[in-house]
């Protein structure tokens, strides 16, 4: 079995287990739990290191025939881009596990859709199969409707509904794009890797190419969220338990970015070329509209919701400028961003599991009740706000380097983005942490034990780390970029705007 076969199956065979486990013994279902998501974190570690750089490619195939007479396989394997994915969803899920401690109602069962969510955004991100991709596609949105509907808070009901009918919307139209592409292609093969060998030599005709493109673009861009179908995502995040904030912005807001660009640009580039400056005016909205929302918000989820609308809009303004140093900022910015806004979510989490809400200005000074979930808040708004030595920093100057030859003004108005980003966040910290203390919370609990702090020592670490020292993960991305850029230089460049 592949490692990244073994990767997968981990939070599948969890859920399994989970089971058989009496529903009382909650103890040993969170453990079985920490379990399960801790080796494939261990994993995808171990697989970083051992990439091979000069080989390049994907790695650790295995395929294995599944309705041959159609052309499905099972197939799996890992190049740079889905391999630093992989490692930020192994780490957001295991944290996500050790924050869920605070779960207390139907332990068993929440676990064993959390387990289940994790395998399909798994699924997703190593499936060199369009069958497989979009199965597992389906099945890590499948989980989000209990999950949020049951152990969420607020108006859960309405939340669920909405994700659930956009995200499903936006899948339809999706899987209308990738048959069409399975049908047009001629190959009769959904095998990834296959597709792309052929088209490349045989492209799909230029016109079809651009009749194509948008059904992949927007089905998979309502999940990324793209304005203007991005405004089930922040009442998700509010609504949902922390846990499931932090895979809901952490990762599944990626998983439709990084299928425009695995599938999308890969498979249609002709279609992309032009479509994109549609993208780049759409992620301006993005970047400015989600800004400006999040700045009037009072409630912290919705504040960091928004921000997260706003901040991909960054990843999407990268896609767009179809370029090396772009896409390269693009994919770092998944990673970092996905780490820094789990911190931000689990921060929120623990305080409001204590108070009971999440109104900015009914929090106050809580600095001097619990001063290591304050610093750690305080250090995920720093890295949202792109202050250097954080990966959020390298990302996003790669993003602005990349487009500021093609798309002139949406970069003139990123570079504004953050500015906005740091006037709501570092009040949200003044406002919320600092200042008079409420005696409301004079009985807050700080995280004190080792096991407390360990989660968010793990992302806080992660996002130093990349941003230090963010050259491991840029080779790691810059060899698949290459890649896909090699399939693209026979076409003519992007008009700037």
């Amino acid at each position: 079995m592949s490692p990244v076969t073994a990767a997968l199956l981990f939070p599948f065979a969890g859920a399994i287990l989970l089971l058989a486990i009496p529903e009382n013994r909650t103890d040993i279902v969170r453990r079985v739990a920490a379990i399960f998501t801790f080796f494939p974190l261990a994993i995808a570690v171990t697989l970083f290191f051992l990439y091979d750089h000069a080989r390049g490619g994907y790695q650790w195939l295995q395929k294995i025939p599944w309705i041959p007479s159609i052309g499905v396989h099972f197939q799996v394997g890992l190049d740079g881009i889905n391999m630093v994915l992989l490692l930020l969803h192994a780490i957001c899920g295991f944290t996500g596990v050790l924050i869920s401690y605070r779960i207390q109602e139907r332990v068993k069962e929440y676990y064993i859709f959390y387990l289940l969510l994790i395998g399909g955004v798994s699924g997703v991100f190593v499936s060199l199969d369009l069958f497989f991709f979009y199965l597992f596609y389906e099945m890590a949105v499948i989980p989000m409707f209990p999950l949020i509907g049951i152990w969420g808070s607020g108006d859960k009901l309405y939340a669920t509904m909405k994700l659930t009918l956009y995200l499903t919307a936006g899948a339809v139209l999706a899987l209308v794009g990738l048959l069409l592409v399975y049908l047009i292609s001629g190959i009769w093969s959904f095998d990834l890797i296959e597709l792309q060998r052929y088209l490349s030599q045989n492209p799909i005709p230029a016109h079809i190419q651009t009749f194509l493109f948008p059904f992949l673009l927007v089905g998979f861009g309502v999940i990324a969220p793209m304005w203007p179908f991005h405004s089930w995502s922040p009442i998700g995040h509010a609504a949902a338990p922390s846990a499931v904030s932090m895979l809901h912005a952490g990762v599944l807001m990626k998983l439709g970015s990084y299928a425009i660009l695995r599938i999308g640009i890969q498979l249609l580039p002709e279609g992309a070329y032009a479509w994109m400056p549609l993208v780049a005016g759409l992620c301006t909205m993005n970047i400015i509209y989600g800004g400006f929302v999040a700045m009037a918000q009072k409630d912290v989820k919705f504040i960091i919701g928004y921000s997260s609308s706003s901040h991909m809009g960054y990843v999407l303004l990268g896609l767009a400028c179809l370029n090396p140093v772009s896409l390269n900022g693009a994919v770092m910015l998944m990673f970092a961003h996905g780490i820094m806004t789990s911190l931000a979510f689990a921060t929120v989490g623990h305080i409001y599991d204590q108070t009971h809400t999440r109104v900015i200005s009914e929090w106050g000074g809580l600095s001097k009740r619990v001063p290591f979930i304050a610093s750690m808040f305080a250090i995920a708004a720093l890295a949202s706000s792109g202050l250097p030595g954080f990966g959020n920093f390298v990302a996003e100057l790669l993003v602005f380097f990349g487009s500021w030859d093609v798309y002139r003004w949406p970069s003139l108005a990123a570079v504004f983005g953050i500015v906005i980003t740091a006037f709501y966040m570092l009040r949200a910290v003044r406002t919320g942490f600092f200042g008079p203390m409420n005696p409301r919370w004079v009985h807050l609990e700080d995280a004190h034990t080792p096991f407390e702090r360990l989660p968010y020592v793990i992302l806080v670490a992660a996002l130093v780390l990349v941003g230090c020292w963010p050259g491991p993960l840029l080779n790691m991305i810059g060899g698949s970029i290459e890649t896909i850029l090699d399939h693209l230089a026979p076409l003519r460049s992007v008009a700037r705007l």
